[in-house]
């Protein structure tokens, strides 16, 4: 069976391609989309992403992920140094989360450098533009993997009690 996998994105980065082009890439979110599933499969993951600019829905969506998912991949974009209320519902998950910025968020203003979501997150990629989805992905794979029990191989059969020997 595939874990499924969440990928979320905040606010924004439906502009993606058209937007800051010099910072963000112009690649488009459709097409991060469509390599992270593609990438997914070949990682036994069955990708969801989801998309919203509005704080309320991620939270809800977090919320329904709550036993749903075997991890989830977060870009929280302007969220992340703002949404107290996104890190309390990612507090609540029991799944592995990993955080994502397109850009290198250490590089920039020093406003975006803590985030809230980091708090929650396992780790954080940022800075590798739309490859980071992929890197995201390799790594929840991984932790998902740590996370599943192993699987039996084979069951030994179970050892016959020593027979006691007549004798002398």
């Amino acid at each position: 069976m595939k874990a499924k996998v969440l990928v979320l994105n905040g606010p924004n980065l439906n502009m993606l391609g058209t937007r800051q082009t010099d910072i963000y890439g112009r690649t488009t979110l459709a097409e991060i989309e469509a390599a992270a599933q593609r990438h997914g499969k070949t990682l036994g993951l069955a990708v969801e992403c989801r998309q919203s600019n509005d704080e309320g829905q991620l939270v809800s969506w977090i919320q329904k992920a709550r036993g749903a998912v075997g991890g989830i991949v977060i870009n929280p974009a302007g969220y992340g140094t703002t949404s107290v209320a996104i890190l309390d519902a990612l507090l609540t998950c029991d799944c592995p989360i990993v955080e994502l910025h397109l850009s290198n968020i250490f590089r920039r203003d020093a406003f975006r450098h803590p985030t809230y979501v980091s708090r929650a997150a396992r780790g954080v990629i940022c800075g590798f533009g739309a490859r980071g989805y992929l890197l995201a992905l390799d790594a929840i794979a991984d932790l998902i993997a740590e996370a599943s029990p192993a699987p039996e191989t084979s069951k030994k059969p179970a050892k016959k009690p020593a027979r006691k020997s007549k004798g002398a």
